[in-house]
């Protein structure tokens, strides 16, 4: 993977409106040839697993009644978050913070033995809102570990999701942020090595850590089954197939969503002149306008898209009214909710099931 000269420009949330320029202003400060349009990337938003967790939550409101404890955040995006607190939940960052006996939901990232055990010390009623798809690199986890394999997990220290991991088995675990670690793994046996992955990560720099490994390490095996989601592959390549034709990739997602942070890189690295994350509308700075002639959007999958919708909305204003969606890809996953919220459902006489990327509609 090259060097990026490009790095991608988080705005803060301003707390007064700033003074916009009308579009008149804007196009004379940016002259373009040709028309203006948006490149729409599909699939884009809410996942399967993030749908599954937040109506979890929901659900878990409607039934007990707020409060309702959640550890973490329940999905990395700060608008599902606030939208849930004024509902009745309450983020809390261990299970210590929760009052003995109340229920806490965990998030969609997953939790290790010892969280589930200090829940169950406080007398903790649980639901467990962990993605499935996470849920499977954890029996992953523990397979390997029963079979006394060493497992290089390839993710970002410090991450809910490679915490809750490496907690499976933290005897036999060893995290690998990245091609730079590499050259620091040691290993027992050469011959029993396994490589596991967070489920968000960018898949073409995960394979390069991949490759880097098994030149040290030939024998090293593959997870039975991809680790990195469908979500985020799908989403990484929706924008690789949008970015050679972008001037802007504007990526709506939270700071510390890795696969939103994620689609800002690969749009750099994939032809896009210029790739910025936002939060929401607001935030897009209309200096990012100058010279640019086709706008590409796009969002992680913890985005609802009614986010999106705002954004091009903002661009339509500045005369990007011209919305092409570039589908590569169609999504029709559907996990069931947690056993907890399914059994609360049936005594409340609703037959809901996850929507499997309710927060995506079509752009017209």
């Amino acid at each position: 993977m090259g060097t990026m000269t490009s790095t991608a420009v988080s705005v803060p949330m301003p707390t007064v409106p700033r003074r916009r320029r009308s579009p008149e202003e804007v196009h004379s400060a940016a002259p373009v040839t040709g028309p203006r349009k948006v490149l729409l990337a599909a699939p884009r938003g809410y996942c399967a697993g993030v749908d599954r967790a937040v109506i979890a939550v929901e659900k878990a409101l409607e039934h007990y009644g707020p409060p309702v404890y959640v550890r973490k955040q329940i999905v990395h995006n700060l608008h599902v978050v606030s939208t849930l607190e004024e509902k009745g939940a309450i983020f809390v960052e261990e299970n210590d913070e929760v009052p003995e006996g109340a229920l806490v939901v965990f998030s969609a990232h997953g939790v290790s033995p010892a969280v589930v055990q200090s829940a169950a010390d406080r007398g903790l009623r649980t639901i467990d809102a962990t993605c499935p798809l996470v849920t499977k690199v954890h029996r992953e986890a523990v397979r390997f570990a029963k079979d006394d394999f060493d497992i290089l997990l390839i993710g970002h220290e410090g991450h809910e999701e490679v915490e809750g991991t490496s907690g499976e088995a933290p005897e036999h675990i060893q995290i690998v942020n990245g091609p730079e670690d590499v050259d620091k793994v040691t290993v027992r046996d050469p011959d029993r090595v396994i490589w596991l992955s967070q489920t968000t990560l960018s898949v073409d720099e995960t394979m390069l850590t991949v490759n880097l490994l098994k030149a040290r390490f030939p024998t090293l095996q593959d997870p039975p089954s991809d680790d990195i989601c469908y979500a985020t592959s799908n989403r990484q390549a929706a924008i690789k197939k949008i970015s050679p034709s972008a001037d802007l990739v504007i990526v709506v997602g939270s700071a510390n969503s890795s696969n939103s942070v994620r689609l800002v890189e690969v749009a750099l690295e994939y032809g896009a002149k210029a790739s910025h994350r936002v939060d929401f509308a607001n935030q897009v700075d209309e200096a990012w306008f100058e010279g640019v002639s086709t706008v590409g959007v796009t969002s992680g999958a913890s985005v609802p898209e009614n986010l999106v919708q705002d954004v091009l909305n903002l661009l339509a204003q500045y005369g990007y009214g011209d919305v092409e969606e570039v589908v590569t890809a169609e999504e029709d996953i559907i996990f069931s909710l947690p056993k907890e919220i399914r059994a609360a459902l049936k005594a409340m006489g609703d037959s809901s099931r996850g929507l499997g990327g309710r927060g995506q509609r079509p752009a017209s």
